[in-house]
């Protein structure tokens, strides 16, 4: 089963590397676009944070495998197909972004106004508060939702195989579940357990860094 654990692992990591990139990146700035649009914020704009924040709300709650009938026409428009491991990478990039960027707000949000607005007084422009007081502020937490996105996304490369994305969940399932063989899916699980417990560790570590300085 060695190489065909290999060849999962590299699934997974493709998947979830790649969502990880672009949801991040995505939900960061949803995120704060949520925070700074609020009223009495930054750059207040109702419209916008109503959008934003209806769209989060509308998408969250929604179960991925549901998720991913759902934006089959959009991901076929996107990517050309609605199978295969881009098309579910895709959609594992959409509905991250949106389940990081409330990480993100509920984050910024816990920033001590008053240092916003004496950044303000000083004359900073709302961009260069962004980049020089929101987010070194909240980088710590930022780290460790960044942490929880991992888990999360890992969780729902689980059921790639429903769309021929193959990965670690579909061997657990073919070759162990269907085919009772349990040592198959035991090894899975290990080997989920193993990297969730090392990135666990690495984002606790980072986090701790960025709270000394």
């Amino acid at each position: 089963m060695a190489p065909l654990l290999l060849e999962a692992l590299g699934q997974t990591a493709y998947m979830v590397l790649i969502t990880l990139a672009a949801g991040g990146v995505v939900g960061l700035a949803l995120g704060i676009g949520l925070y700074v649009t609020r009223s009495g914020n930054l750059l207040a704009n109702r419209a916008t944070f109503t959008i934003l924040n209806l769209g989060v709300n509308i998408v969250r709650p929604i179960p991925f495998i549901i998720f991913l009938v759902a934006l089959g026409p959009l991901t076929k428009l996107v990517t050309g197909r609605i199978i295969g491991i881009e098309a579910f990478t895709f959609a594992m990039c959409f509905m991250a972004a949106f389940v990081f960027s409330r990480l993100v707000e509920q984050n910024l949000l816990s920033i001590d106004p008053g240092v916003v607005e004496a950044a303000r007084a000083m004359g900073a422009s709302p961009l260069r508060i962004i980049l020089t007081v929101l987010i070194p502020e909240a980088l710590a937490p930022l780290i460790l939702g960044y942490t929880f996105l991992f888990v999360g996304v890992l969780d729902m490369s689980a059921i790639g195989g429903y769309l021929g994305a193959g990965g670690l969940g579909d061997v657990a399932i073919v070759y162990g579940y269907q085919q009772y063989d349990w040592a198959v899916t035991a090894t899975v699980v290990v080997i989920i357990v193993i990297i969730v417990q090392l990135v666990q560790w690495l984002g606790n570590s980072l986090a701790k860094r960025a709270l000394r300085r």
